[in-house]
């Protein structure tokens, strides 16, 4: 497991539904933002020169709702890497309680071919 990378940020009139609570596709939203900020952080030109990571799945567990006005924690870390996949979890809490949870599974692509490519050691490293 990586370390965990975190952000906070207050919810936007934009980012409600019909029913004044967040949409869920900005929950998504919000899980990939996570990942990009975090991969950011961890990366360097090099890295992303070579490599681009693409989606193949998202599981998100909704437990609680959130408004406008409401101060979000979003804290995200990689669970897992083995082969060309990597598994990352983000977590969404207001008031230092969850309120969702997503697991994607991302396949890292060689940025050239765009074919998948076994995660190098030096990604590895970047999350260990």
């Amino acid at each position: 497991m990586s370390t965990i990378f975190n952000f906070s940020f207050e919810v936007s009139a934009n980012e409600l539904d019909h029913l004044n609570h967040v949409n869920n596709v900005v929950y998504l939203h919000w899980v990939l933002d996570a990942a990009q900020k975090h991969w950011d952080f961890l990366s360097n030109d090099i890295i992303n020169e070579a490599y681009v990571w693409v989606v193949l799945r998202h599981e998100i567990d909704y437990v609680s709702f959130a408004k406008l006005g409401d101060k979000i924690q979003i804290n995200t870390w990689v669970k897992s890497s083995v082969g060309v996949k990597s598994e990352r979890i983000v977590e969404i809490q207001k008031e230092g309680k969850l309120i969702a949870k997503a697991k994607t599974i991302w396949c890292l692509l060689d940025k050239k071919t765009m074919k998948p490519v076994r995660i190098p050691s030096e990604i590895m490293k970047l999350f260990a």
